[in-house]
């Protein structure tokens, strides 16, 4: 991998950096309320810029590199990282946040910003960690997920997105003509009411109950009223809202792109009654360099799809998985907008189906 990619990926730490950022400039200029939202002007107007002037990365590592590139703990270490910078920036941003004296819209603005800060910096690098192998990343991972309030993710991406994507037993993977209006709410409660079923399952086949000690969804919402009680404890019930709102915004961002990675793709159903196996041709591709730094290459989905326990440094880029026509925050705002979004995408889906 070459240097200016290695440490390229670094770039995911600007993501709360963002947020000290938009509060200086307020103090700087004067106007904390406009300024609440720089760090959402900087992921979706300034971001995509820069993405679409820097161009494409299709570049892939060459096949006698990987094993090599999978053990190097450079790599692994960012990800680690993420979890005290998140711990650190949320503890910030709240303290911030009670004494800022915002009006309405700073409190809208810094809300939100920090949902998408958590989204990036906790969401997307816990979706690396759960993946892995190690007690260490799972662990953090779930203290991530955990530090939103979206801890059933873990559950739910690994034994219910990953085994379901793109059939309609997905709630994660949208239907072709389905706006992000109608799927958001949706996917919120369908994947949290999931994640507590599959946890009971597992026990139930376990021969225990589904209050037993070893319900994984229990002890994450234990840390996850933990680290509510101590905002409300520290910050009264300013930081509670806080807390509890930029978790909620978090978790919105996450199934905002949920709806991105999988629009209008289906697997097809075989004879037997099941579905195709899972390949990079299930999930939307986006192989722009910038964006895909910031997001430990999580734009390059259709691969990890494919092959899920392969760590971000080494995902592929496939020329002939459906191709995105822009980064994932060009796409996010896109979808916000279902008529826009409907006349850019849906016919890049029909001509995929066609194609195949």
């Amino acid at each position: 991998m070459p240097l200016w990619k290695r440490l390229g990926f670094l770039a995911v730490f600007v993501v709360p950096l963002l947020m000290p950022a938009a509060a200086w400039l307020g103090t700087r200029f004067g106007h904390v309320d406009v300024l609440a939202w720089f760090p959402l002007f900087f992921l979706f107007v300034l971001l995509p810029l820069l993405d679409y002037a820097l161009g494409h990365d299709p570049h892939n590592p060459a096949p006698a590199a990987a094993a090599a590139l999978e053990r190097d703990r450079w790599f692994r270490g960012m990800t680690l990282v993420a979890l005290p910078a998140q711990a650190a920036v949320l503890g910030w941003s709240a303290w911030h946040f009670a004494g800022a004296g915002f009006g309405p819209a700073g409190i809208a603005g810094w809300l939100l910003s920090q949902g998408i800060v958590g989204g990036v910096l906790a969401i997307n690098v816990a979706h690396e960690l759960i993946h892995k192998d190690t007690r260490l990343e799972r662990g953090a991972g779930g203290v991530l997920l955990a530090s939103v309030g979206y801890h059933g993710f873990k559950i739910e991406h690994l034994r219910g997105h990953h085994v379901h994507v793109s059939t309609p037993r997905d709630a994660s993977s949208a239907r072709l003509g389905q706006s992000l209006w109608h799927f958001l709410p949706r996917a919120l409660v369908r994947n949290t009411v999931n994640a507590w079923r599959l946890e009971a399952r597992r026990l139930q086949r376990l021969g225990r109950p589904w209050w037993h000690a070893r319900n994984e969804m229990i002890g994450w919402s234990a840390l996850w009223l933990a680290f509510a009680a101590g905002f409300t404890l520290w910050l009264g019930a300013t930081g509670l809202a806080f807390f509890l709102a930029q978790g909620f915004f978090a978790a919105c961002a996450l199934e905002v792109i949920n709806y991105v990675e999988h629009y209008g793709l289906q697997r097809e159903r075989l004879g037997d009654g099941r579905f195709e196996r899972t390949t990079h041709l299930h999930s939307w591709n986006s192989d722009y360099a910038l964006s895909n730094l910031f997001l430990f290459h999580l734009q390059r989905h259709s691969d990890h799809h494919e092959t899920p326990r392969r760590r971000y440094q080494s995902l592929l880029h496939h020329a002939d998985s459906p191709q995105l026509p822009g980064g994932y925050a060009v796409m996010f705002v896109l979808a916000l907008c279902p008529p826009l979004w409907f006349r850019l995408v849906d016919p890049r889906v029909r001509a995929f189906r066609r194609s195949g």
